[in-house]
């Protein structure tokens, strides 16, 4: 079961949650954003102090505001362990049908998070050598391409659908707040909704809820230091390898079959590999030998590319524009269930053809697919099921 749909039932039944309709029990763990604030209807202002509750009482979408940011999908109002006066008239559900209804919604499921320390490791000067290379070919076919960039040292961000988080602890803190609700040493303060500051009557416990602790080890005066959860977490997924594919297609000896040799040959003579690049190499790391000078192959060249109206989501993050997606690594797709950023399909044709659409970068390389014969696709299909 969807772990969502089961966190709503052990709300219930002190709690007014009801499960969003784009929570399914077979379906994807998902987010929810919203594009823009509401305002409150008749205050005169912007969504500063009426956003989320307009979106309850008529109030009307304000489109000089931009919102694009994560909203709860439940209330801890009415809990047994809620604090006093944490009522939903105060701290209400979103109101997602209203949302959707007004074409204000969109969604995004979890990336993966395997190989996170490789990714890290490989160096800026990589990265852009990298499209650098490939750059006679993809100007035949349209394909553009830049970075999201920090806006702090103007390094490439890569973490993230839209490439907005620079390191695996921003992308652990970013994930611990705003799709589990805890509040870290990154992240320190709630978040309230739709940029409205939480009630006082809400607020619990202390900030951060988690932090590095110093806790004393014996009678003595000595502590040790024990890491935060965020900090753990992105040590987690640092060391996680990057997934093995179920048979080689390179060396003397080839193990994949005819048909997966041939998806490969298809998938890089369509245009595929120009932006989902097999493979770059890690730079030196400090953390362990394993993640220097690796080579990772994660099928992706880590940068942003317009995808057109289909895909657009509406959401501006960082350099990455409404229909601006970072090129999704493909390492351990033949072990996914849902595909996109927002889960919309589980049918990996479906998914590639996904990507034409106006404005979309990818229209030439999906039109060479469409061209190839059905065998020769279903090659492809096959060998991407083998990564």
């Amino acid at each position: 079961m969807n772990p969502q749909v089961a966190l709503a039932a052990l709300l219930r039944p002190s709690n007014p949650n009801t499960v969003p309709f784009f929570v399914t029990a077979n379906g994807p763990v998902r987010e929810a954003r919203f594009k823009y604030f509401y305002s409150s209807p008749g205050d005169g202002q912007s969504s500063l102090f009426g956003s989320f509750f307009g979106s309850r009482s008529g109030g009307a979408l304000d489109l000089d505001d931009p919102d694009g940011g994560v909203h709860d999908l439940f209330t801890i109002a009415g809990r047994s362990d809620a604090p006093a006066g944490c009522t939903a008239q105060v701290l209400p559900q979103p109101d997602f049908n209203q949302a959707a209804a007004d074409n204000n919604l969109t969604l995004r499921i979890p990336t993966p998070v395997f190989g996170l320390g490789l990714i890290e490791t490989i160096s800026d000067y990589t990265i852009l050598h990298s499209f650098a290379l490939s750059a006679p070919a993809r100007a035949a076919l349209g394909i553009r391409g830049s970075p999201n960039r920090s806006g702090n040292d103007g390094t490439i961000t890569r973490f993230g659908w839209k490439a907005q988080n620079k390191s695996g602890l921003l992308f652990a803190g970013e994930a611990y707040n705003v799709e589990m609700g805890i509040t870290n040493e990154l992240f320190p303060n709630e978040r309230g909704f739709g940029g409205v500051p939480p009630p006082a009557a809400c607020l619990g416990n202390l900030q951060p809820e988690d932090e590095t602790n110093f806790l004393p080890i014996s009678s003595t005066t000595d502590t040790s230091n024990v890491p935060s959860d965020v900090e753990d977490f992105s040590i987690f997924m640092r060391f996680l390898d990057q997934p093995t594919p179920s048979c080689t297609t390179s060396g003397p000896a080839p193990t994949c079959s005819p048909s997966i040799q041939d998806g490969l040959a298809q998938f890089k003579a369509t245009g595929c590999a120009l932006c989902h690049t097999p493979s770059m190499m890690t730079d030196k790391s400090d953390f362990t030998p394993g993640l220097s000078q690796q080579p990772a192959n994660l099928f992706s060249d880590l940068l942003l590319h317009h995808m057109g109206e289909n895909l657009n989501d509406g959401i501006t993050q960082g350099a990455a524009g409404p229909d601006q997606f970072r090129t999704a690594p493909l390492w351990g797709i033949g072990q996914r269930l849902f595909f996109l950023h927002d889960g919309r399909t589980s049918d990996l044709l479906a998914a590639i053809k996904a990507h034409a659409s106006r404005g979309s970068e990818a229209n030439a390389v999906i039109q060479n697919f469409n061209r190839l014969t059905e065998t020769q696709q279903q090659d492809l299909l096959n060998f991407l099921r083998s990564l």
